[in-house]
């Protein structure tokens, strides 16, 4: 179980090749942390992975898991619990899409918004509840600044990233007095696979930033985590400007 400061013993990462997830991952196996669960599509990153942090003395497991195949969710995450308690679910899967080419090609902005939100409401309904009948645990959503509000430039990413947020806020409300911490985190632009190549934002993270945000948010059991802090001010600011106002920023 945890420790009196949040850090957990186990560990499920849904979506096990994610930069800021092996981030979190090795953070908290420095801390305290010694059995692992990647679960991801089966390739050799997965693998390389695992390895990197078994070289940390971490326990480390696989699973087979695709987000746009909920059927198989049951299975795949009952494994995993079926193995012993989990006091950590982190869900840091998705996929940034090319909005240009969704909005010509409309299956692919709904392999976006499958993968991102439908995928995200499966897994974490499973988790949910498996963490709920072992009494406790955390279960931890990789949220996007991008879900506060839709903007021109990628409103098929933010809008399942609003979704996802929507979702996992109001699962967090439906959890509480119950012993399962749900914690939203909603980075900004982090430089990472996903966005090489793309435009830098005004305060961009890095997968270690979001880290360490995770691991303090664990411990002062957050509800809602902010990477970089201050984008929740200009968030805010953002999301309340008059829609025309809106349409002319170059956002």
């Amino acid at each position: 179980m945890k420790d009196a400061f949040g850090i957990p013993q186990s560990l499920l990462v849904l979506g096990g090749t994610s930069e800021i997830a092996l981030a979190t991952a090795r953070r908290l196996v420095a801390r305290r942390t010694r059995t692992v669960w990647l679960a991801g599509r089966p390739s050799s990153t997965l693998d390389r992975s695992a390895e990197q942090l078994r070289d940390l003395g971490a326990e480390v497991r696989t699973v087979a898991f695709d987000a746009l195949d909920p059927e198989s969710h049951e299975a795949a995450l009952g494994k995993v619990f079926a193995e012993g308690d989990i006091d950590m679910v982190l869900l840091a899967f998705g996929v940034l899409g090319d909005q240009a080419h969704d909005e010509r090609e409309p299956l692919n902005a709904v392999r976006v918004a499958q993968t991102n939100y439908t995928g995200a409401v499966s897994a974490c309904l499973i988790s949910a509840r498996a963490l709920q009948a072992q009494g406790h645990g955390s279960l931890v959503v990789l949220s996007s600044v991008a879900g506060e509000r839709a903007r021109r430039a990628n409103f098929i990413y933010g809008s399942s990233k609003a979704g996802l947020d929507a979702f996992a806020q109001g699962l967090g409300d439906a959890l509480h007095g119950t012993g399962v911490h749900v914690m939203v985190v909603r980075p900004g632009f982090v430089r990472s696979r996903m966005t090489e190549g793309l435009a830098e934002a005004p305060l961009a993270t890095t997968p270690e930033a979001v880290a360490t945000a995770i691991e303090l948010g664990l411990r002062r059991r957050s509800e809602t985590v902010w990477v970089p802090g201050a984008l929740r001010v200009v968030m805010s600011a953002l999301r309340h400007l008059p829609r025309g106002v809106f349409r002319r920023l170059p956002v």
